[in-house]
């Protein structure tokens, strides 16, 4: 199954932030930082990560009702769904 475009630009753009993130939480914790901050940004790149996520499957959804009315691609989403629980 094929992503729309829309979806994986928003995707993208959402990971990128995060890997941003990610990088300056890696600094921190080398300068010693404040544990409190450094939790504030590890809770905002998991969100981040999360949202990208439910992105992609929501996309997935999408163009499965649209172009595909077979059970497996269906089973196969929620599935995926399911394992960002």
């Amino acid at each position: 199954m094929q992503l729309p475009e829309e979806t994986t630009q928003s995707a993208v753009r959402r990971l990128k932030r995060a890997q941003g993130q990610l990088g300056g939480i890696i600094r921190m914790l080398e300068e010693g930082r404040d544990c409190e901050d450094i939790m504030v940004q590890v809770a905002a790149v998991a969100k981040a990560v999360d949202r990208a996520g439910f992105s992609i499957i929501a996309g997935g959804m999408r163009e499965c009702l649209v172009a595909d009315d077979g059970t497996e691609s269906t089973a196969r989403l929620e599935k995926l769904f399911l394992s960002l629980a």
